[in-house]
């Protein structure tokens, strides 16, 4: 009995040699600087950029704090931020000592904000990524980042399912734009106003833009590349806009005084009521933001008779 009992044990013991061995493997993710290694993936996340934090929350992941809190809900609106989420200060100055005392496990920032970066790196690990820049394409730059956000956190998956469908909600609103300009689709300008007087007009290399083309929509007021896909306009060039649809995104807090304007009120898209406004939406977000433009631009269209 004790021979045979000493051949199981034998036995179990290469059987146990042979099973494989689960090892923490390194995670990477490449940042506009590089490739970076943590040892595991990081659950602790501040997020300094709109942009990141509107990617963090479409992948499920809710970051410890982020910048403005107050901010976000005002212009970006949309994912709805979860509750309990740290405000660090303004975007291009967060308070380090708050920074600090959240113990986190990654800083992620965003093009404009470089120069924090060697601040940062005394608190917690930094990744940059600057998606936005007129030698690129930004709208395929904010897709690229998405990605490897959700390579670094495990939500690969998730990613490419939210990708898949943005692209089948904005042809479904294609298709009921079609429907309902039979005779064919207005041409639309996208502007976000600055105040009274002068306004940014989104053109290419921009998220609307974007969204426009995903929508079948032509510009009425076409536009070089830039950095931000935006160029800054006086009112008085919106008389370019011609027989198109004009659209202002929310929120302007001067509209009382823009309906006032003199000029305002003779440009013919203001006299034919060929004028709408759009609800908050971030222009300079991730790749959810051209959904969410989509969504904006087909509703405002949809809602009535041009």
């Amino acid at each position: 009995m004790s021979s045979a009992w000493s051949w199981i044990k034998v036995y179990l013991l290469a059987a146990c040699l042979l099973l494989p061995v689960t090892v923490q493997a390194q995670v990477s993710v490449t940042d506009s600087l590089g490739t970076h290694e943590f040892a595991e993936r990081p659950e602790r996340i501040v997020a300094l950029n709109w942009a990141v934090t509107e990617n963090l929350v479409e992948l499920g992941v809710a970051p410890v704090a982020i910048a403005d809190v107050e901010g976000y809900r005002t212009w970006v609106v949309q994912p709805q931020l979860p509750q309990g989420i740290a405000d660090v200060g303004l975007r291009d100055e967060p308070n380090i000592e708050r920074l600090a005392s959240l113990q986190p496990d990654v800083i992620i920032i965003g093009t404009q904000q470089l120069g924090l970066k060697d601040k940062l790196e005394q608190v917690a690990p930094v990744l940059y990524f600057d998606n936005y820049r007129a030698d690129h394409s930004n709208p395929e730059a904010v897709e690229g980042t998405f990605r490897e956000l959700a390579r670094l956190l495990d939500r690969e998956d998730l990613a490419e399912q939210k990708l898949a469908e943005r692209d089948r909600r904005l042809q479904e609103l294609a298709t009921q734009l079609q429907g309902h300009f039979p005779e064919g689709l207005p041409e639309v300008a996208v502007i976000r106003f600055t105040d009274v007087n002068h306004v940014r007009v989104y053109g290419r290399n921009s998220l609307v833009l974007a969204a426009m083309q995903a929508l079948g929509l032509e510009a009425a007021l076409p536009q070089p590349v830039t950095t931000w896909g935006q160029t800054q306009k006086t009112l008085t060039e919106l008389v370019a806009v011609d027989d198109g649809i004009l659209l202002y995104i929310q929120p302007f807090a001067q509209e009382d005084r823009l309906a006032q304007h003199p000029l305002w009120q003779r440009f013919p898209f203001v006299q034919q009521d060929r004028i709408g406004s759009l609800p908050p939406v971030w222009t300079y977000g991730g790749p959810l933001s051209i959904q969410y433009l989509g969504e904006a631009l087909a509703t405002t269209l949809l809602e009535r008779d041009w």
